[in-house]
């Protein structure tokens, strides 16, 4: 219990820190960039550990980008995507058994890698060694080249592992969450030098 009131202190501290006030995007009705993207296989993890980490990160008044929950109809599915990545800070990368099998998530994860944002591996389920990329959708060489690279230097960042069977959920939340501060942190402290 000390631990997670520790944390939760830390959590609150470097929120502080790091998020900025509200400017003037918000009185004119932009929409300000978002400061975390969530990349997930939606059938695996959305209604769990995707999902409640977006939650999360709500409620700390963060702005998490998740496709199910920050588009509507009428947007436009690459557009809105790739724009999410671009303007983020940091990347959180959901892998499950089967995430490998989604193009999308593939897709979202070479975009991430090329658009050079910070990453935060999650191994929900699955080993690193266990994700591998294979051609279930009849891709150009090209393609498969650029999924299998951004997939190997994911799997070689250091990230947090859960067990969604016997996992502490609420002690995943406030480990996750301080990764995602440390790193949006140091983004922000790099964009200013």
């Amino acid at each position: 219990m000390q631990r997670s009131i520790s944390s939760a202190k830390n959590v609150s501290r470097n929120l502080l820190q790091c998020h900025k006030p509200p400017t003037a995007a918000i009185v004119t009705g932009q929409q300000q960039p978002y400061d975390v993207f969530i990349n997930h296989r939606g059938i695996d993890t959305k209604k769990n550990i995707s999902g409640l980490l977006y939650d999360h990160l709500i409620r700390l008044k963060l702005r998490p980008f998740m496709d199910n929950k920050n588009m509507k109809p009428g947007d436009k599915m690459f557009e809105k995507i790739n724009n999410a990545i671009t303007e983020c800070k940091v990347g959180i990368v959901v892998f499950s058994p089967r995430y490998c099998e989604s193009y999308f998530c593939l897709c979202e994860l070479a975009h991430i890698r090329e658009a050079k944002k910070k990453v935060v591996p999650v191994f929900c389920d699955v080993k690193p060694s266990e994700l591998k990329v294979k051609d279930h959708w009849r891709s150009p060489k090209h393609e498969l080249d650029r999924f299998k690279s951004a997939l190997e230097e994911a799997k070689y960042t250091v990230g947090l592992t859960f067990n969604s069977s016997n996992g502490d959920w609420p002690e995943f939340l406030m480990t996750a969450t301080e990764a995602i501060i440390q790193n949006m942190m140091e983004v922000e402290e790099h964009g200013q030098e």
